[in-house]
């Protein structure tokens, strides 16, 4: 199956997902959140792939949600079904039975980091770095990102990962458990693929049960904690504080 905004490579028993919209730095517009959801469908009854490599094409991994995409739609229950999307994507690839790997370079924003956040594992090069703005634009974190971000690192550092919107490197995000390797410039996918054939050499039925029971355990809450996510998102968004949040940080990127 082609996609537009995503390609798929086979390499034996592992498979390279890559975020492919170079120019716009891999943002997710609303066409590649459905086509990136369908793709991790194609995986989940497919038992030749047992490691799945997620990656960007170009300079980065992904520069958050595509702040070009059209505004979601007035009517009420259309505008929570777009607004959901990225929920039921990030759901999908936390379920894949295989194991998964996100392969940083370059930025993960936004957007771009919640999804590296459903991986079993994530491997960032050592010029790359995490930002999630969201509070700067006047947002609230969405995509269930926040319990799986308070699972890795914990309340506090959460927090300050989320409140104070500072961008995050590689050595930083090694020390505090939101990655578990750190490449050379250029090389993560590589480190990426080595953690897959390890993978792989594993007894696969026994390396997705694992897999369930670690994220049964730390999901636990999840769905209780954050199925509105979205919704508190769009109930903030037109408030006076959120826009102007939203006119500060559009003068601070000029």
């Amino acid at each position: 199956m082609n996609w537009n905004t995503v390609d798929v490579e086979y390499h034996d028993e592992i498979a390279i997902v890559t975020l492919s919209r170079p120019e716009s730095l891999n943002a997710f517009n609303n066409e590649l959140v459905e086509e990136l959801t369908d793709v991790a469908r194609s995986f989940h009854r497919n038992h030749t792939i047992k490691s799945i490599v997620l990656t960007g094409r170009g300079k980065g991994f992904c520069a958050g949600f595509d702040l070009k995409q059209s505004p979601p739609p007035d009517d009420f229950a259309e505008r929570r079904d777009v607004m959901h999307l990225g929920r039921h994507l990030c759901r999908t690839w936390e379920e894949l039975p295989q194991t998964t790997i996100a392969a940083i370079e370059g930025p993960a924003v936004g957007a771009g980091v919640a999804i590296t956040l459903v991986c079993d594992w994530r491997v960032m090069a050592e010029n790359a770095y995490l930002y999630v703005p969201e509070v700067k634009i006047g947002l609230t974190l969405q995509w269930q990102a926040l319990p799986r971000l308070v699972a890795l690192v914990g309340p506090a550092r959460a927090k300050r990962i989320i409140m104070l919107c500072e961008k995050m490197g590689a050595a930083q995000a090694l020390d505090w458990g939101l990655v578990e390797e750190v490449a050379p410039a250029g090389e993560a996918l590589d480190k990426a693929l080595e953690l897959a054939r390890a993978a792989c050499a594993m007894p696969p039925v026994i390396m997705t049960m694992t897999k369930q029971a670690v994220n049964a355990t730390a999901n636990a809450l999840l769905q209780a904690t954050s199925f509105m996510d979205s919704d508190v998102s769009m109930l903030v968004f037109d408030t006076e504080e959120a826009d102007a949040a939203r006119n500060q940080f559009r003068k601070s990127a000029q």
